[in-house]
């Protein structure tokens, strides 16, 4: 057998952007998480992609969550809390919501490559994720990567965000049985 050398080399560029990652911010996401009312979860393009699930994996940790969007969404009010992927910072229909979500009083949480934009500005937990976008002029974060822009962002938003849920599960206390009894069953 031969490895996959494309494989092997994004595995070493997300473990050397993993370096990277601020712990007590990601810790401070989980406790944001924990002190919502509600949860919103957003995110455009691939990087909804691992936003969306990560608002499955909080529904099946017993979270009042909704992926931003779904006609079922409520409306965010104060003591809600908004969790916005973006690694531009800038994708203008998040920036609406998180100004929205502003205006209303919810508190703001981003995942992004450049937290002095405009989301990272509205926000009050950080996590800067190294990343290359087409999105943005400014210099880049990170090293020249194999992978087409903006994907070592999305990998290393959706770990994480399953970080995250690894740290709440073990907080609430859950077990894996719990977890799966919120599991879709319409499938």
């Amino acid at each position: 057998m031969t490895q996959c050398q494309h494989l092997q080399a994004i595995l070493a560029e997300l473990t050397a952007d993993a370096h990277a990652i601020d712990g007590e911010a990601v810790k401070a996401l989980g406790e944001a998480i924990l002190r919502a009312n509600r949860v919103f979860v957003a995110g455009a393009g691939r990087s909804g992609f691992a936003a969306r699930a990560f608002s499955n994996r909080l529904m099946h940790l017993g979270f009042n969550v909704w992926f931003v969007g779904e006609p079922t969404t409520p409306s965010i009010q104060q003591g809600d809390l908004l969790i916005v992927g973006s690694g531009s910072g800038e994708t203008a229909s998040l920036v609406t919501m998180a100004q929205k979500a502003h205006k209303q009083g919810a508190e703001i949480a981003t995942l992004t490559i450049y937290p002095d934009h405009t989301i990272g500005r509205l926000a009050t937990t950080i996590i800067r994720i190294p990343g290359i976008t087409a999105k943005s002029d400014d210099a880049s974060t990170k090293a020249e990567t194999i992978q087409p822009t903006g994907s070592s962002f999305e990998q290393l938003s959706w770990l994480i965000y399953d970080s995250v849920v690894i740290a709440l599960k073990d907080t609430t206390a859950q077990t894996d049985a719990q977890m799966f009894s919120r599991h879709a069953n319409l499938e």
